[in-house]
This record gives C-alpha cells, sequence and structure tokens, in this order.
C-alpha cells in the first residue's frame, strides 16, 4: 500500500512532548515547569472579553459566515497599522485575515506551488511549516545557519533550482529567538526578487521584537507585494490563541487564489476572533506594551542567568521573543535527553531534533526553551534544575 503524504508526515511534536507527562507526577514542592510551546497560558485581558461576551450576545453577525478575506473594518485597520508601523503604504486589499498564522502560511505555500516544487527553509526551522510542506507534496530544501542561527543569502542563492518557488522566514525566530537585521531581511528580498521567487516573513513575534521602530524596509519597496509576503498573527499579542486568527500581507492579485483555498478550509475566519482583533488594535496599545516589555524583561533574566549554565557546558544559541535556543553538553542525544528531564527534573521542554532535518547532528545537540509563560522566579528556578544536571 503506498503511504500518504499525511501518514510520511512526522507527528505535531508539542502534542509528542506532551505525552510524556502521562504516568509521570510531580512534588507538590517541584512542580512540572513547562517550556514546551510558544504559547500564552492567560485569557485576554477582562476588557476584551467583556468586549467579546457582549458581541457574542448582542450582535448575530457573530455567528455567521463573513467574507472569505476577513472582514472589511479588521483589514482596514490592518492595513492602517502595518502602515504606520513600517513607514509604508499598504491597503485593505492587499490584506487577508485566517484562522491563525499556521493557516497563512498553508494558504500561500497552497496558492504558490505544484507537487514537486521546492521551498527553501532555514535551519532550525519551525516544524508546523516543514509539516506542511510535506503534506502538500513540496520539497523543503534546508538552509542550515551558523552558530549565529542567521541564514546566509548567498548560500540560499546556491540551492535555488528550477523548482525552487520560495524562500521562507521567521522573525522573531521560532525556534531560535533570534531578530533577523532589516539588512539581512532585505537582502533576501533581493534575492528573491532577482530570481522571480516570494519571499515569505512570519512575523508572529513581531510584538515582541526588542527593536522599536519598523525591524525591516520591505513594505516601502516599490511592488513589494509581488516577492514579499507577509504573515502575522494575533494570537500572541491579544492572547488570542484559541479564536486562530492571523493575517496574510501581499498582492491582490495573490490573494485572490490564496481565497479559493481559504474558502475550501475554513469558509471564512471566525467573527467573536476577528472582533477581538480589531478591539484590541483599537483599545491594548498600551497594554500590549506592557506585555512586550514583560516578555523583554523575562529575556534579560535569560541573559543573566546563563553564565551559571555556561558553567557547566551549556551554550546560548539563541535568545528573543518567546524563546531561548541552547546546545546542551551532554553526551546523549537531545530527543533522549528531553524524554528525560521530564522525570528527572520536572522540566518539558522540546529538542532540537524537532526542528532539524532527520539525521542532522546539530540537533541532537540543541534544545528550546519557550519562556514566556515563567516569571523571573521561575526563570531561576529552571536555570536551578539545569545547572544541577548531570547524565
Amino acid at each position: 500500500m503506498t503511504m500518504t503524504r499525511t501518514a510520511a508526515t512526522f507527528a505535531p511534536p508539542v502534542m509528542e512532548a506532551r505525552r510524556w507527562l502521562d504516568g509521570v507526577e510531580f512534588a507538590v514542592d517541584r512542580p512540572l515547569i513547562n517550556v514546551s510551546q510558544a504559547a500564552p497560558v492567560d485569557p485576554p485581558p477582562l476588557a476584551l472579553r467583556q468586549a467579546m461576551a457582549e458581541f457574542a450576545v448582542e450582535q448575530d453577525s457573530a455567528h455567521l459566515y463573513g467574507p472569505v478575506l476577513g472582514n472589511d473594518d479588521l483589514r482596514s485597520e490592518l492595513a492602517a497599522q502595518i502602515s504606520a508601523h513600517y513607514a509604508a503604504e499598504v491597503s485593505a486589499n492587499q490584506i487577508a485575515i485566517t484562522s491563525g498564522c499556521n493557516q497563512a502560511f498553508s494558504a500561500v505555500i497552497s496558492a504558490i506551488t505544484d507537487q514537486g516544487d521546492e521551498v527553501i527553509l532555514p535551519t532550525p526551522w519551525y516544524f508546523n511549516h516543514k509539516m506542511w510542506l510535506d503534506m502538500a507534496g513540496v520539497k523543503t530544501v534546508d538552509l542550515p545557519t551558523d552558530d549565529d542561527l542567521l541564514p546566509d543569502p548567498e548560500r540560499a542563492r546556491a540551492l535555488i533550482t528550477e523548482k525552487t518557488r520560495a524562500i521562507s522566514l521567521v522573525t522573531p525566530n521560532n525556534p531560535g529567538g533570534v531578530e533577523y537585521p532589516a539588512d539581512l531581511v532585505r537582502r533576501f528580498f533581493d534575492l528573491a526578487r532577482e530570481t522571480g521567487l516570494r519571499l515569505l516573513v512570519d512575523e508572529t513575534y513581531r510584538d515582541f521584537d526588542s527593536r522599536s521602530g519598523a525591524p525591516h524596509d520591505l513594505f516601502q519597496q516599490s511592488g513589494w507585494d509581488d516577492t514579499f509576503v507577509h504573515l502575522y498573527s494575533f494570537s500572541k499579542a491579544y492572547r488570542l490563541t484559541g479564536h486562530r486568527v492571523g493575517a496574510i500581507s501581499t498582492s491582490p492579485a495573490l490573494l485572490a487564489e490564496i481565497e479559493k483555498f481559504l474558502d475550501t478550509v475554513a469558509i471564512c475566519p471566525g467573527q467573536i476572533g476577528q472582533f477581538a482583533a480589531l478591539w484590541g488594535m483599537r483599545n491594548l496599545t498600551q497594554w500590549v506594551a506592557g506585555e512586550r516589555d514583560e516578555i523583554l524583561d523575562r529575556r534579560a533574566a535569560i541573559a543573566e542567568g546563563m553564565p551559571r549554565l555556561e558553567d557547566k557546558g551549556w551554550r546560548l544559541l539563541g535568545l528573543g521573543a518567546y524563546f531561548a535556543y541552547l546546545e546542551h553538553p551532554f553526551g546523549i542525544a537531545s530527543d533522549e535527553l528531553a524524554r528525560r528531564l521530564v522525570p528527572e527534573a520536572g522540566i518539558l521542554l522540546l529538542p532540537g531534533t524537532m526542528f532539524m532535518p532527520e539525521g542532522d547532528s546539530a540537533g541532537k545537540r540543541q534544545v528550546r526553551v519557550a519562556f514566556a509563560n515563567l516569571d523571573r522566579a521561575g526563570i531561576a528556578q529552571l536555570f536551578d534544575r539545569l545547572q544541577g544536571l548531570s547524565f
């Protein structure tokens, strides 16, 4: 029997990691430290929840289909905010709202590729991007990064073939945390434009970038939407993970193709989630700024604590947004290490093998820590436990 593409795709890593908890009991004075998933665990702020509840009760439209590409008011507001943030001119007809940023990526890939085509992903990659490419029958061409976790445009150029359709970047990066410098992102844009490719830039964690102002100038380039496809998520900024609201910014012509995918998968984004995203953009600017400050403080706590781990042979490869990406000092592979950390240290994290091509030796030495849900005390406790490890 022929194996389907879905059957050949690896299982969802976060769900796999959760299964490592089955049957494990944690002492009251040594609870589990879960740094496996990059998602807020707290609900949206109360004012937003109240507004969502009123909308659900008072507006019949909250429970009906809407436009496939999203509601006009949300598309217009996002276009205005992108224009302001990036000092550019973006129009509502260049915006589509999606059921989360993963769907945004899937929709774009479906619109620009055919079976057997190729997309270049820097490694370590975001595993859901790799999973979708596998299920779509698109070959993932891995672009190894160096110790700084930054991809090299010239190394990417050497990987381009007649089958290549896109290069996909994530900044601030998942899993590495690193923020791609503006000039590096621009060099990838120039490469994509020169070679006739699409450049996908997933900025799910943009709201937690340590830099102020625009992180790149791609929206300012003439005819940007012929090359550049911008992906965004409202989930992290407004704690709307369960409501699945993401966005795509690109050319109206490409959005017309993307609309076909969206119409057959979800028909339209959920109304309550779209309302929440719009309300958040209009009312929670200062609140989001406070959330960003807190994340940056937790990032600082990781940096301040690293000398303790470096003394034990650990190395920090990347840090930013929600993530710290580390090289461990032990003589066992990271997938085995991650499983053993659950019962032996009360830590749930993801091994680098989940973000690398199968057999890549670098992934066996790396782990990802999603620290956004730990305060400074929790980070200190995590470091205490890591510091005391011996394998």
